[in-house]
């Protein structure tokens, strides 16, 4: 029979719920288990892909085109699931899909209500990602004791009932400072936690403790004594320089093997070798690159989480870590791009939408293209630095975005015109994996080894194909359509170092064990570019 582990958070947000949830998937894939993953997030919108990123950070998108919360990603990240449209519930979701059923005549004239009505089509929704898997890893959005977590919470509550209490477990997160002034670890705003969760019937079997320091054993027993749970099951979640540290750090305190007991799964034992190798390297790189990232939410960083990650894929593929240098693109401008970007080893312009920063996002381009700086143009960042070329390249004056300039003299880029008339923001995008073409003998078939690709895109707008000779005319080449040749997905420029523009969103299937081949390439450019100016630096010095 199929397991369940339902993992709740206590005290305040953003403890790592996610990372917690991937990292249990990762040592469950380990011991040899096949799992699946879901959020629940007890938000009214139907998905994030309306919200702001400041508010919700990035939106993950999956090949069936489900705009998701970002935790998906560490779950695909961290093992080899492949998440979709049934692995992320929201609040506005389930009461849709309910009062859809309503509406049919489902009930049959029955007043529909929170129990049953709402609880059991949470359990629906979890109970279908149960096949053919071994255990199914569900994370609970929010915090416990908010009023919008609290149908999910009665939900899983229902569910242990309903599977038995050896087929499903709760796994708690909640903080457990520690105050300088004291000297002291504070267990308090745990069982505090954990008395909530208790009152309204659920009882977690483990206790991830969040903490910047191994939890000592008087410490693990107070909290057992005080939160009802072995000893063994009180688990330092400590702090660590790195994400990927998560997995091996929660193993050492005993999780997965307090998790196989209280679940009675038998294990042939645990094979983390790849994982152990690719820490090693996370402490021990060789060397160091610094990549420019120009964006429109660089002050909130997980508006662009899975690039992040991608970057230090790439970055664990040449031994070299990534350092960023954020720069908002409305500040930056073809004046002071110099001033910006300059000692950069590589530039990188994100994803958006709407009008603000674009002309930095240009400018960035520009930059990267006059003066040899690798460059990775991702969506927006594609958009703009066609636009660009055909400006500054093509002699094409007043060349811009529709989105921009509605009344543009060169439409270079315009919108989808599928959904000329949709005004409709939610899912209304081109979302989803799509298959490209590469043009024979280009870069990006030398960066993919391959010569069709499928990738996840997430836009309402599109590079017009009446300027593609133009562009080709001036030096660009094109090298990467959709199978029927309706869209272009990929622009590079031959007589550059290392310049790729992709309408696609690559970040979405790095992995840090293979990390993506645009990513891992361009980490590469950049470093080849960094030496490159070192040892142009050393010979003038011993010229001089």
């Amino acid at each position: 029979m199929t397991k369940y582990i339902f993992v709740t958070g206590g005290v305040v947000s953003s403890l790592g719920k996610g990372l917690a949830s991937a990292s249990i998937g990762a040592l469950l894939e380990g011991h040899g288990f096949k799992v699946a993953m879901m959020k629940c997030d007890p938000y009214i919108n139907v998905d994030p892909g309306t919200m702001s990123p400041y508010q919700h950070g990035e939106v993950y998108v999956t090949d069936d085109g489900a705009e998701t919360d970002l935790d998906l990603g560490h779950y695909e990240r961290f093992t080899h699931c492949q998440t979709s449209q049934a692995s992320n519930i929201t609040t506005g979701r389930i009461y849709g899909n309910v009062i859809a059923k309503e509406r049919r005549g489902d009930y049959l004239g029955r007043t529909v209500q929170v129990i049953p009505h709402i609880t059991d089509e949470i359990k629906s929704s979890i109970r279908a990602l149960g096949h053919d898997v071994d255990v199914v890893i569900v994370e609970i959005g929010g915090t416990v004791g908010d009023i919008e977590s609290l149908p999910f919470l009665e939900a899983i509550r229902q569910f242990r009932q309903d599977v038995g209490r050896d087929n499903a477990i709760f796994v708690h997160l909640a903080l457990v400072p520690y105050i300088a002034t004291a000297n002291e670890l504070k267990t308090k705003p745990m069982q505090h936690s954990v008395r909530e969760l208790r009152a309204i019937g659920i009882s977690p079997s483990v206790l991830l403790c969040r903490t910047d320091r191994f939890l000592p054993a008087d410490i693990k027993a107070k909290l057992a004594l005080f939160c009802d749970v072995p000893e063994e099951a009180v688990i330092t979640a400590k702090d660590v320089e790195s994400i990927y540290l998560v997995p091996l750090v929660l193993s050492s305190e005993g999780l997965d093997e307090i998790i196989l007991k209280e679940l009675q799964l038998e294990s042939g034992g645990r094979d983390m070798k790849a994982w152990e190798e690719l820490v090693e390297r996370i402490k021990n790189p060789k060397g160091e690159i610094t990549i420019g990232i120009v964006g429109k939410y660089v002050t909130f960083e997980d508006s662009y989480k899975s690039l992040n990650e991608a970057l230090t894929h790439g970055g664990f593929a040449s031994d070299v870590k990534v350092v960023r240098r954020w720069v908002e693109s409305d500040e930056l401008s073809s004046e002071n791009a110099g001033e910006k970007l300059g000692g950069v080893d590589g530039i990188l312009v994100p994803g958006g939408f709407g009008t603000r920063g674009t002309t930095g996002m240009a400018a960035a381009a520009e930059y990267a293209r006059k003066n040899g700086v690798p460059y990775l143009g991702i969506c927006y960042g594609f958009q703009w630095a066609v636009t660009e070329f055909a400006r500054n390249v093509c002699g094409l004056d007043g060349a811009d975005s529709t989105e921009v300039d509605p009344e543009a003299e060169h439409k270079v880029i315009y919108k989808l015109q599928d959904l000329l008339g949709v005004e409709e923001m939610g899912g209304t995008m081109r979302l989803g994996a799509y298959p490209c073409q590469l043009k024979p003998g280009s870069l990006a078939e030398r960066c993919y080894g391959r010569s069709e690709i499928s990738e996840r895109h997430r836009h309402r707008y599109e590079f017009n194909q009446g300027y593609e000779k133009t562009l080709i005319d001036g030096g660009m080449v094109i090298s990467g359509k959709t199978p029927d040749g309706k869209f272009v997905e990929i622009a590079e420029l031959p007589d550059h170092p290392w310049f790729v523009a992709v309408q696609y969103h690559p970040e979405f299937k790095s992995r840090p064990l293979s990390p993506h081949p645009l990513f891992r390439e361009f980490v590469r450019a950049s470093l080849a570019n960094r030496r490159s100016g070192e040892a142009e630096a050393a010979g003038d010095a011993v010229a001089s």
